[in-house]
């Protein structure tokens, strides 16, 4: 279902998958089976999310960013992927990935070019500045490991 409020430029939403209204989704972002992306997200170009994901509310996802499947981020999470932001200049591109079965909290910030393992849980309004290991919780600003995740 694609809201007729939302501006999903993208011809390649399964059926299966719930774009909300005032929701911007560019040409060549590639969503997969059956994931909500919930209102007043941004979607760009060079964004890969994979299957079974949810974006809550108020997220942006910019160009380098792949989410892989049965992933849930919060509302009002903020990721960058530019360490020296600057207008009008060139800037080199950070690729975050996000893992399967991750979970990031209601706002938290997640900088550019780090990788949330597998299993992972990110607590709400964390500020995540370097790679997550897989099966653990982070959190705080700057997130730190709190404990091992059992699966």
């Amino acid at each position: 279902m694609i809201h007729k409020l939302s501006d999903c430029l993208n011809t390649n939403i399964p059926e299966s998958t719930n774009i909300w209204q005032y929701v911007v989704v560019l040409p060549k972002a590639v969503i997969g089976e059956n994931c909500n992306i919930c209102a007043h997200c941004f979607i760009e170009n060079d964004v890969r999310i994979g299957h079974n994901v949810t974006v809550k509310c108020g997220v942006y996802l910019w160009d380098g960013i792949v989410i892989e499947d049965n992933v849930q981020v919060g509302p009002n999470v903020t990721f960058t992927n530019d360490k020296y932001p600057r207008a009008k200049t060139e800037f080199v591109l950070q690729k975050t990935l996000i893992k399967k079965n991750a979970s990031i909290g209601a706002g938290a910030v997640i900088l550019g070019g780090v990788t949330i393992g597998e299993n992972a849980m990110i607590g709400a309004g964390s500020i995540v500045t370097k790679d997550v290991p897989a099966n653990e919780l982070w959190v705080g600003s700057p997130a730190k490991f709190i404990r091992s995740i059992d699966i």
